[in-house]
């Protein structure tokens, strides 16, 4: 089945990140984005472009739009994004991704303590290392992390919050525990950390137990519903929305490129009985529960609609990604991702 007029992502960096930003786009979706001159200081820019990125799974496929901002000033861009002129922006995201480089070994902010690399690591990739300090970073992340509590809904969104983090550690120091830190600091704020190695040989792969890197990000968003919800974007406009300027001060776009949604498809496969991936039955049984009782006040009838037929149907198109993710990896590793994605079904509720 293919997604019409799909939800949309949000793709943001600090503006000296911008290498980062266009480097991990380039590795999402096969393709280099298209920079846009800035019609302030006439120079070339991501903000306010957009990319596409294609998806293609078992269940669905969808040119999904990626809108690519930078950003100067986090809390002036938070700012922005949460003033009701953007509501519209935010009703059509069904990802957020924020990219940033891991701070360098005596970075400011006493960052890194020499877990991660700088230029000398970077093996002439040609990504540059910006001279941004771990508190920037952090900056940037708890206001990314406030547009998606705020004007999201935090864990009630059905979307993806990613938290890319691009640099190289050293595994045989503190590089682990340094990822592990910068792992909670993005969980605080609802946002999954993947790191990102800049040198090639350790960009892409598997860890012992799941994917690692870009793949993880790509298969963080292949397990999202791109779906747009019902009687959205059924306006004639022209024009797709754009998304900000060259700086801080991104416009807001009013609409969104008016498509008709094809209507999705039920799979033939959602019966939680034969997913056959790790679960025990009993743990359907109280996620079930748990979707059926979302949104229902204390003593309302236990009355099935159709709301919650295609809500029950959206969690289990879900874990039936997660499903075909892991075939044939053995059945702890199933079992693994398995209880992840209901970790993840049941963080949406």
């Amino acid at each position: 089945m293919n997604v019409g007029n799909p939800r949309r992502i949000l793709a943001v960096s600090l503006t000296d990140s911008s290498d980062h930003l266009s480097r991990v786009v380039k590795d999402l979706t096969g393709t280099n984005p298209t920079q846009a001159i800035d019609g302030g200081s006439e120079t070339s820019t991501l903000a306010g472009t957009t990319h596409s990125l294609s998806i293609s799974t078992a269940y669905y496929k969808a040119e999904v739009p990626v809108w690519l901002d930078l950003i100067t000033e986090p809390a002036e861009w938070a700012d922005t994004f949460l003033s009701a002129e953007a509501r519209e922006v935010l009703d059509v995201l069904g990802g957020v991704v924020v990219i940033f480089a891991l701070p360098r070994a005596g970075a400011g902010g006493g960052e890194g303590r020499g877990g991660v690399e700088g230029e000398a690591g970077a093996g002439g990739s040609g990504v540059r290392q910006p001279p941004s300090g771990g508190e920037e970073t952090r900056e940037l992340i708890r206001h990314v992390g406030r547009v998606v509590r705020e004007g999201l809904g935090g864990w009630e969104w059905d979307g993806v919050g990613l938290a890319v983090g691009v640099g190289d550690v050293d595994f045989g120091g503190d590089g682990l525990e340094v990822l592990d830190e910068w792992e909670d600091a993005c969980a605080e704020w609802g946002l999954e950390f993947v790191h990102v190695p800049v040198k090639e040989d350790k960009a892409r792969g598997k860890n012992e137990f799941e994917k690692t890197g870009i793949p993880r990000v790509l298969e963080a968003l292949e397990s999202n519903d791109w779906a747009q919800a019902d009687g959205f974007g059924d306006e004639d406009d022209d024009e797709d929305s754009e998304l900000g300027e060259g700086d801080s001060r991104s416009r807001a776009a009013t609409k969104s490129k008016a498509a008709a949604s094809t209507e999705l498809e039920d799979p033939p496969d959602l019966d939680p009985e034969s997913l056959e991936f790790g679960f025990d039955k009993e743990d359907f049984a109280g996620l079930k529960k748990a979707i059926w009782s979302s949104g229902r006040e204390e003593g309302d009838e236990e009355e099935e609609t159709e709301e919650d037929v295609q809500k029950l149907e959206g969690m289990m198109r879900k874990l039936l990604a997660v499903r075909d993710m892991s075939a044939g990896l053995p059945e702890e590793q199933r079992k693994r991702m398995a209880k992840k994605a209901v970790g993840e079904v049941m963080k949406e509720l």
